[in-house]
């Protein structure tokens, strides 16, 4: 169709050869009378006529041409097309430019802001920007060695061809892990929402409401069960808890003895991580007969409530004789079974501990799950880990908190006994919503049902004369056969039926029932046992439960547990929550050190597949070849990126990777004949987690200057080495620096620390600034901690859970964690255990996998480079308005920044506190305060930001700058302006206002606020108030009535 109008042009150069040849005459006869000459007609050379009329018909042809076909193409770019719109004679294309593998990092990085990032550093490209902001000196030799990229859907579809090599038998193992039933309205709107997975630790109370009501309601449950007063927001599985338990006795005890005794009846897990911890506390474990305990003196003593076995002894009376010797006595009870037998706070107990993964948390090979810690009230104060308290606000309204300062800052440092500064926090929540949605009744109906078929199955099994061997037990059946071969072929018949059974020993098999146990697992278990087809099993079962052990008191009272059964009702109950905090599905969340990136949708749907989540940690190995594989992949990955020889992933978060590499270097030095280096340098820089590693492990610490750019010092450095040289062990040192800095002296500083006789471990927390750009162990690291939840995408869940694992130079590998129960094929195999389960937090493993098969070589080297661009995007923009404390290289920062507001306060009065809280009243959680230096803010951006959104947080602190100005100035008074009273909830805009600021300066301090407002739910928290009244225990409906 355009082209007939082309030739239509063409066709009307003949009307137009014809009127410019008229024109041409009468201007020419014109021209003749005026001037009274012969004008050209006249010469007679009529050929010039022609030759003007011609060109000129041509020359507005092709004018017309021009414009029409200019206008036809602007057409057709704004109209849809039609299908006489197509070329039919195709369009030439090349089929393998049309699959994109790379497409993930597209979804991750936001590629389109490149240009004008760089423009705003005043770098032409990507490649020169990394040049003038990395050292040369640290950079990698060799590129990095992963393969390319696939997409979602291929990434997904090898996984789920990896996941469905574990088979998954109906698991009757036990031991601390049992099969369970995630409530489906919590799976899909706790574990499997971004407004739940993608929340911090909630430090900023007051847009953490939510959560802190969901962990709140969590200790309850374990208030209730226990008996004690106060718990704990979680620890990361039983076996620590157990450890946290011993450490704790020794703090608060009175009895002078380094020994503490261990119930044989424990978990073999437990037992061998308090082995662990105990060796380098200098304890003595005294493993034995838990009616012998009073025998010894001891400091601290640990029974186990349901043994592992199954058996359920009184405790009541051993606990009374070690009582009365100064004991402190921790008891660790299975928390189902808690909800039948009476607390062990009636037992007399001092601590109570145990895994809560029974109460709606899958198995997933061990982890990750929530642990409990409950305890007499005179200990809170050295309690280990979070306590979520209630407090009030500047209204006087309740509100919610982390008490007793419970974060990283706070840690005892050299002091300490304990490096906790994480909880399992999500999974704490799915554990406390399954006692909400249940209520009382429910988990009474569910623990009974368990009972009743323990109990039932081992009827049938005495009735056929079999040796039942505990007579008193909750869940678990143990059948002494006499002889191995019968026990084996026991055994065997359950494999071979699809259950898995535990081999107590030679001669005994036990049987663990759960909540999923079936009326049917009853006969196939049946047959198993005894060889016969067929039993009646009548209605009427007798428990095995002496009445003198079960408990008399109510639980689960509070309304909470009694309000929201149906589903409607849980439903709203989770969504009113989740609208109380501020997470990554609402806006960026820049904490520094903490790398709050993307946690993409494709890398956590595998979490929850059958396939990885109903696998048992002790399961035949034939059974979890699924999990080897991912395992294999991971590590292989892990040791191209850090250039070590070995990967360890059993810590269970990062402060369990910073133990378990400092202790593989203890290790390796007690097995070199030099146990007695015991010094550790940290530079004050440090995170307080470091000094309390290095207490736990026995070493003394000696502090590392930093100079005036945030550097280690190197002469500092060099000297105490060298002063120390026959007894240092180790340097801890955070690469890039807590300052936010790449050192360019890093290899210098491994090369010092090695000529004096030490090893040198590397904080890992700041790998997002490495990854294709630098290798740790290249540069001298003889062993780093990664942070999964940090640098490989697993979410932060709110509090946890987090996932650390380490990778170790070849000398060092032999002395990493090992695990009494499960090979996991490795050099440290016959090393005492730091967790619970030998790969740690096996079932969230899945996420880092797809993020690094879906980002590849090309995207896992453009994610280190995209962070760095985008953190000095927001230094450069900032530095208008705030000073830039630390810098490197050409003035430029690594992945995350630190803002000096210490000269606004001092012209101001307004605080770091005060800047943080009014953030929230433009939509955004305030990014590190305090850390690593008072009076300032720590802004790690990541990769996975648009230069839209960083913009957006660029302004709102531009503003603020704006708003501290007017208090300087006099404008508002210093008692009374948005950043005092900042953050401002809905009813205080509704309300009366005496302010001399508007309601809308107060709450649409921007534009883009009014259209992405997020409200906090309360008012400024009083910290002190809720320390000195410090409650942890769900508060009554009617204190939280206007």
């Amino acid at each position: 169709m355009k082209w007939l109008n082309v030739l239509g042009i063409w066709l009307m150069a003949i009307p137009e050869f014809g009127l410019i040849l008229y024109a041409v005459g009468h201007i020419n006869a014109f021209l003749s009378r005026n001037s009274g000459s012969c004008g050209v007609g006249c010469l007679g050379d009529l050929v010039v006529f022609f030759e003007i009329a011609f060109f000129g018909s041509i020359l507005i042809s092709l004018i017309w041409t021009v414009i029409f076909l200019k206008k036809d193409d602007e057409r057709r770019k704004n109209t849809c097309p039609t299908a006489d719109s197509y070329n039919t004679e195709g369009v030439e294309m090349k089929l393998s430019e049309l699959f994109n593998p790379n497409e993930f990092a597209a979804r991750h990085l936001s590629f389109g802001d490149e240009a004008a990032l760089l423009e705003a550093l005043g770098e032409k490209s990507m490649d020169d920007f990394v040049g003038n902001t990395v050292p040369q000196s640290i950079r990698m030799p060799s590129e990095l060695d992963l393969p390319e990229a696939l997409t979602e859907a291929d990434a997904l579809a090898k996984l789920k061809g990896i996941a469905s090599k574990n088979v998954i038998n109906k698991s009757y193992i036990g031991l601390g892990y049992y099969p369970t039933r995630v409530p489906n309205v919590i799976l899909r709107n706790v574990l499997e929402n971004p407004g739940w997975y993608t929340a911090y630790t909630p430090y900023q109370a007051e847009i953490a409401q939510g959560r802190l009501e969901a962990l709140l309601n969590f200790q309850q449950v374990c208030i209730d069960l226990t008996g004690f007063p106060v718990a704990g927001a979680s620890l990361l599985d039983e076996a620590t808890a157990a450890a946290e338990a011993m450490a704790m006795a020794h703090r608060v005890g009175k009895v002078k003895s380094e020994r503490f005794f261990v119930d044989a009846r424990v978990y073999p897990q437990t037992l061998d991580v308090m082995k662990t911890r105990a060796k380098y506390f200098g304890f003595e474990l005294v493993v034995g007969d838990f009616a012998q305990a009073d025998e010894g003196e001891y400091f601290g003593a640990l029974l186990q409530y349901v043994g592992k076995d199954g058996d359920v002894q009184d405790l009541q009376d051993v606990i009374g004789r070690l009582k009365a010797k100064g004991t402190i006595v921790a008891v660790a009870a299975d928390i189902m079974s808690l909800v039948l037998l009476k607390s062990p706070a009636e037992l007399g107990a001092d601590i109570a501990l145990g895994n809560t993964q029974r109460f709606g948390v899958p198995m997933g090979f061990g982890g990750p799950h929530a642990a409990y810690f409950a305890f007499k009230d005179e200990f809170k104060r050295s309690a280990p880990g979070r306590i979520i308290g209630v407090s009030k606000d500047a209204s006087g309204k309740p509100a919610l908190r982390m008490a007793l300062s419970t974060r990283e800052q706070h840690i005892r440092r050299e002091k300490a006994t304990s490096n906790i500064c994480t909880a399992q926090a999500l999974l704490a929540n799915l554990a406390g919503m399954y006692a909400v949605y249940h209520g009382p009744e429910g988990v009474k109906r569910i623990a009974n049902r368990i009972h009743a078929l323990a109990s039932a199955f081992a009827d049938a099994l005495v009735s056929d004369g079999l040796n039942v061997v505990h007579k008193v037990f909750f869940d678990t059946v143990t059948v002494d056969f006499g002889s191995k071969e019968k026990a084996d072929q026991v055994f065997a018949a359950a494999l071979e039926s699809g259950y898995n059974l535990r081999r107590v020993n030679d001669t005994q098999v036990a049987a663990a029932f759960h909540e999923t146990s079936a009326y049917e697992d009853l006969v196939d278990l049946y047959r198993a046992f005894t060889g016969k087809d067929t039993f009646i099993f009548a209605d009427d079962v007798k428990g095995r439960l002496n009445a003198e052990l079960l408990r008399q008191d109510d639980i689960l009272q509070h309304p909470v547990f009694n309000s929201y059964h149906t589903e409607h009702e849980m439903l709203r109950y989770l969504k009113k929550l989740e609208d109380r905090d501020l997470a990554m599905n609402r806006s960026m969340i820049s904490l520094g050190s903490c790398t709050m990136k993307l946690n993409a949708t494709a890398e956590m749907l595998p979490i929850t597949w059958a396939e990885f989540t109903d696998i048992h940690p002790y399961a035949p190995e034939a059974q979890t070849a699924g999990y080897r594989e991912l395992l294999a992949d991971m590590e292989n990955s892990l040791k191209a990126i850090t250039g070590f020889d070995a990967i360890s992933f059993q810590p269970n978060s990062g402060a369990q990777g910073e133990y378990s590499g400092m202790l593989s270097i203890r290790r390796y030095q007690e097995a070199n004949g030099e146990g007695h280096r015991n010094i550790c340098l940290i530079p004050k820089s440090a995170h307080g987690t470091n000094p309390a590693t290095a207490a736990m492990l026995g070493l003394k610490v000696v502090v590392v200057d930093t100079d005036e750019h945030g550097n280690v010092n190197i002469d500092d450095l060099k000297a105490k080495a060298e002063q120390h040289r026959d007894a240092l062990s180790a340097i801890m040192i955070t690469y890039p620096s807590t300052h936010g800095v790449y050192e360019e002296g890093i290899r210098d500083i491994c090369r010092i620390i090695h000529e004096n006789g030490g090893q040198v471990y590397m904080d890992g927390a700041n790998l997002n600034a490495q990854i294709g750009i630098m290798q740790p162990a290249e540069v001298g690291a003889d062993v780093l901690h990664m942070n999964l939840h940090k640098t490989f995408c697993i979410p932060h869940g709110g509090g946890g859970p987090g996932v650390g694992p380490i990778g170790l130079k070849a000398h060092l590998a032999p002395f990493a964690p090992g695990h009494a129960l499960t090979d996991t094929h490795s050099a440290s195999a016959d090393q005492t255990a730091v967790a619970a389960a030998a790969f740690g937090s096996a079932s969230i493993l899945p996420i880092t996998w797809m993020y690094l098969t879906m980002m590849g070589k090309q995207g896992m080297e453009q994610a280190t480079r995209w962070a760095l661009l985008n953190a000095n995007y927001v230094a450069k923009r900032l530095s208008e308005d705030y000073p830039i404390l630390y810098t490197g290289k050409n003035g430029r920062v690594a992945h995350e920044c630190i803002v000096d507001l210490r000269p606004l306060k001092a012209e101001s009065g307004i605080t770091e506190t005060d800047i943080a809280k009014r953030l929230m009243d433009y939509g955004f959680h305030a990014p590190t305060v305090s850390f690593p230096v008072a009076g300032t803010l720590m802004i790690e951006p990541t990769e996975s930001e648009s230069k839209a959104e960083l913009d957006r947080f660029i302004a709102a602190l531009k503003q603020i700058k704006q708003e501290v100005l007017k208090v300087e100035r006099g404008e508002w008074p210093k008692e009374d302006n948005p950043l005092v009273n900042a953050p401002h909830t809905a009813s205080d805009v509704t309300g009366e206002w005496a302010h001399p600021y508007s309601r809308e300066e107060a709450v649409f301090p921007l534009l883009f606020v009014r259209e992405h407002k997020f409200w906090p739910s309360v008012k400024r928290v009083d910290e002190v108030y809720g320390d000195r009244n410090l409650i942890c225990s769900c508060l009554p409906i009617d204190a939280y009535e206007d």
